[in-house]
């Protein structure tokens, strides 16, 4: 396996390189390290200003590659560095497709005051603008012996690549799993109050569909549960009712769970763009998340 860790030198970053000492990485995988120079455009005309702040950043470079590189020593992957000057995600973009690398790995940097409810610009542009799936640190991080993961699944393209990529990650042997299905309410665009007025037609209508949806989650769970046996030891199912986000957000709250894994479909004619359930958790998880993602 290729992963790109993309590092802007904070402790964000080095919770992200935390999480890959968890893995089972081999010789066989390879690891990038990707800092990139920045030069945000500076408020004074004077060109000192402009040569001393660009010269403080090149210095500063190399130390924040081998920050990282101290924190992956005992790591049996191959590593290799690259130092750019540019867009910090236009880059990353860049890498991950010039090097054909299989996983972006990168901290998310929440912005102070409201940390677990907006993620930082870079983080959020490159998993909207990436093609190839993310793995996307929060505090406290993940660096336990034993990692929980909800994997949510709707049963789409892209939520079965995300379930192969779980069963391809050299996660621990003992990691516990719980494959999680959302149902949406059959009426849920029905407002409450109106409920008593529904007649016994419609209550039968929604209770058949109700029940399809039902069989819907079980085979949706049951293909996910295929892709996993052979590799998850520890695996559990849960099938919900109600808004997808929420249920899984809330769900993943309950089990205290240090991975939230969900499919997101990304969309090349509109870029900038993914679907609502992934940004969601994106936005408002409390804990880590791994995107599966395929393009159309």
């Amino acid at each position: 396996m290729k992963i790109l860790l993309a590092t802007d030198g904070s402790q964000f970053s080095e919770l992200a390189a935390k999480f890959l000492r968890c893995l089972n990485l081999s010789l066989n995988d390879e690891i990038t390290v990707l800092h990139v120079v920045y030069w945000i455009p500076f408020l004074y005309d004077k060109e000192s200003y402009f040569s001393a702040l660009k010269s403080i950043k090149e210095n500063i470079a190399p130390k924040v590659i081998d920050s990282i590189l101290y924190i992956l020593k005992d790591v049996k992957a191959k590593i290799s560095t690259a130092i750019l000057e540019g867009s910090p995600e236009q880059c990353i973009v860049n890498v991950t497709a010039e090097s054909d690398i299989d996983l972006i790995v990168m901290g998310a940097r929440g912005l102070t005051g409201i940390k677990s409810f907006f993620i930082g610009s870079v983080t959020n542009s490159v998993a909207m603008s990436a093609s190839k799936p993310l793995f996307i640190t929060k505090p406290p991080g993940c660096h336990k012996e034993r990692l929980k993961i909800l994997f949510a699944t709707d049963g789409s393209d892209h939520s079965l690549a995300t379930a192969r990529l779980l069963s391809e990650l050299p996660f621990p042997e003992n990691t516990d799993i719980t494959i999680l299905n959302v149902i949406k309410p059959i009426l849920l665009d029905m407002p409450q109050t109106f409920f008593p007025e529904i007649n016994e037609r419609m209550i039968e209508i929604a209770d058949r569909a109700k029940a399809n949806e039902c069989v819907r989650s079980e085979r949706i769970i049951a293909e996910a549960e295929e892709y996993l046996r052979d590799r998850f030891s520890h695996i559990s199912i849960l099938s919900k009712e109600g808004d997808p986000s929420t249920e899984i957000l809330r769900t993943s709250e309950e089990l205290k769970t240090d991975i939230i894994a969900v499919g997101c479909r990304g969309l090349r004619r509109i870029k900038g763009m993914m679907g609502s359930v992934s940004r969601n958790i994106l936005t408002h998880s409390n804990c880590s998340i791994l995107m599966g993602k395929t393009c159309t």
